[in-house]
């Protein structure tokens, strides 16, 4: 009887390949992260859209994150493709920085009448700004200042230069996640256009929301003290960050052709947005070093955004692709855990 039993065994592992023990060697294969453009194709059929917003427990935290998938995740972000699409945000997003901060600075002295939000937006793209942030400001807030067609352009260039944004990083998301049809140009411009009203929602939201706090907090301990510009640059920030994490999730979530789990790209959102803080002020400390005013002279100013545009580019690829390994690994442990019951 024994010996029948392991023949049968062995006939069923031959007419079924997929039943057959797994060496060693094939358990260390399938521990490895995912290629670029396999998980939705993984992940789609596992995921129900009642199990969206459920929370896994043996999910692995920050660190852990990226000790399994961080050499993976550089291993993607030197494919050429990966370049392409992060050079053309940094150019796209060079064009729309200027139209989206005078539009930001017309609609709150216009409509808002408020000078707290007005100093609070010249107060956060002092901080955003790697260098020559006077010089910046000065024209930005001329520009802003001059009445005419000016902000008519800039919100028409606005629209232009956000689908400049949005398109190349659709197609980069849908590789990634595996969805191999990309939205057509008409309804990836509509996509990108609503994005774009989005993540402007978000900014005015977030300078309302700080700048009240500020007078509050004037109020209470008065303006001029070391311990007021102190907290106040806390609350800026703290304001600031959350609004980056709340953009980078509505790209992560959003801008793919297909269905993404809210779970997967929450907390790629949160890692992103907090690395790219950290990494503008690494870019920051390295600008003496860069040394962009000796090489291109009067154009420095815009060759530091756009590099500086291109690193966040890479930055929220790579955190598009860590939630996407993350998530796929959980997939297959859920099914292996299901088909061992």
């Amino acid at each position: 009887m024994p010996e029948n039993a392991g023949q049968g065994r062995e006939s069923n592992a031959e007419a079924h390949p997929s039943l057959a023990p797994k060496s060693k060697s094939d358990i260390i294969l399938e521990s490895h992260p995912l290629q670029t453009g396999s998980a939705a194709k993984r992940l789609q059929s596992q995921d129900d859209a009642q199990h969206m917003f459920q929370y896994e427990s043996e999910s692995l935290g920050l660190l852990g994150r990226l000790r399994r998938y961080g050499w993976s995740t550089l291993r993607y972000l030197t494919q050429t493709e990966v370049h392409t699409y992060a050079f053309s945000v940094a150019a796209n997003s060079l064009l729309s920085l200027c139209p989206l901060i005078v539009l930001l600075l017309t609609v709150i002295r216009r409509v808002f009448h408020s000078p707290q939000m007005y100093n609070v937006v010249l107060q956060l793209l002092h901080d955003f700004l790697p260098s020559n942030q006077d010089f910046v400001i000065r024209n930005l807030q001329y520009l802003a200042s001059v009445k005419g067609r000016g902000q008519i352009l800039s919100l028409i260039m606005l629209l232009i230069t956000s689908t400049g944004i949005f398109l190349p990083l659709e197609v980069a998301l849908n590789s990634i996640w595996g969805f191999t049809k990309n939205r057509s140009y008409i309804m990836n411009a509509l996509v990108s256009v609503l994005l774009a009203i989005a993540c402007g929602s978000l900014a005015l939201l977030s300078i309302y929301l700080t700048a009240q706090n500020l007078k509050m907090l004037g109020m209470a301990i008065g303006n001029g003290s070391v311990v007021y510009r102190g907290v106040a640059f806390v609350v800026m920030k703290a304001f600031a960050i959350m609004t980056t994490i709340a953009i980078y999730f509505l790209i992560y979530w959003v801008l793919p052709h297909g269905r993404v789990p809210v779970r997967a790209v929450l907390p790629a959102a949160i890692t992103t947005g907090l690395l790219s803080e950290a990494a503008k002020y690494l870019y920051i400390f390295l600008l003496p070093w860069l040394n962009f005013q000796e090489v291109y002279g009067s154009f420095a100013v815009s060759v530091t955004l756009i590099f500086w545009s291109f690193w966040s580019g890479m930055l929220l690829l790579g955190g598009a692709y860590l939630s996407a390994a993350a998530h796929t690994d959980r997939v297959e442990a859920q099914r292996e855990t299901a088909a061992a019951r």
